[in-house]
């Protein structure tokens, strides 16, 4: 498995938010020296499946964010169909249960030490308390996603996915052992966008983030490599 980032540069993942391959392939070359690996996700994988992945992985490690939720035979079998392309992360909701988490982990110990770090995704970024509430969800963000931080772990993930306001809670709740791979992470200056729980980088590593997944301040910059080398100038350790 990938192991936790030994230099600030490795705790940045750029998301290669695109649809379109080559736009991906020339974000991955160019920003690939510099970060510890770089997020694939259902907008490329949808639109140039697994051949994408392919080209990607051999210039930096895949965090493949599909954030897979159904029945625990069809995540399984999900998973199954993914060991090839090596993903170094693999996405799955908490939301989709205990038995589900379980036997995506089942299904990823047949790829041996080199299974990909299975993350369970808590709550999503873009959601508030209010939006929660409209899903019957009460409590919260911060208590929805230790209840689902919970669950997960128990279940076998290897770690969450979380947005920096929760980063401090689960260490609290859990201690060092989740990675914990955290989005809506955003410089200071840059725009919220679509992400409702923000904190900026150095921010969200003090309080305990392994890994920070950064998109639009890095790939939609004048310059991402100077964008990327800058934000991990910025981050303590």
């Amino acid at each position: 498995m990938l192991p936790r980032p030994a230099r600030a540069a490795d705790r940045i993942i750029p998301a290669i938010d695109t649809s379109d391959p080559a736009r991906a392939m020339a974000l991955a070359h160019t920003l690939a020296p510099g970060c510890g690996a770089v997020k694939l996700g259902l907008e490329l994988f949808t639109a140039a499946g697994p051949e994408a992945v392919r080209q990607v992985a051999p210039l930096a490690p895949v965090f493949l964010d599909l954030k897979l939720h159904d029945i625990p035979n069809t995540v399984a079998g999900a998973v199954r169909s993914l060991l090839p392309l090596r993903p170094a992360m693999l996405t799955l909701h908490a939301a989709g249960g205990a038995a589900m988490v379980a036997a995506a982990r089942e299904a990823a110990e047949a790829a041996g030490a080199a299974r990909p770090i299975l993350l369970a995704v808590t709550v999503l970024t873009s959601l508030d308390a209010a939006a929660l509430s409209e899903t019957g969800v009460a409590g919260g963000p911060v208590q929805q996603v230790l209840r689902l931080a919970r669950l997960a772990l128990a279940a076998g993930a290897d770690g969450l996915v979380c947005s920096p306001r929760e980063v401090g809670p689960i260490r609290d709740a859990f201690g060092e052992a989740p990675l914990l791979v955290v989005p809506g992470v955003r410089p200071a200056g840059s725009a919220a966008g679509d992400q409702a729980r923000t904190a900026t980088p150095a921010e969200a590593v003090a309080a305990g983030a392994d890994w920070l997944v950064i998109g639009r301040p890095i790939t939609g910059a004048a310059d991402p490599v100077a964008a990327l080398a800058g934000i991990a100038a910025g981050l303590p350790g």
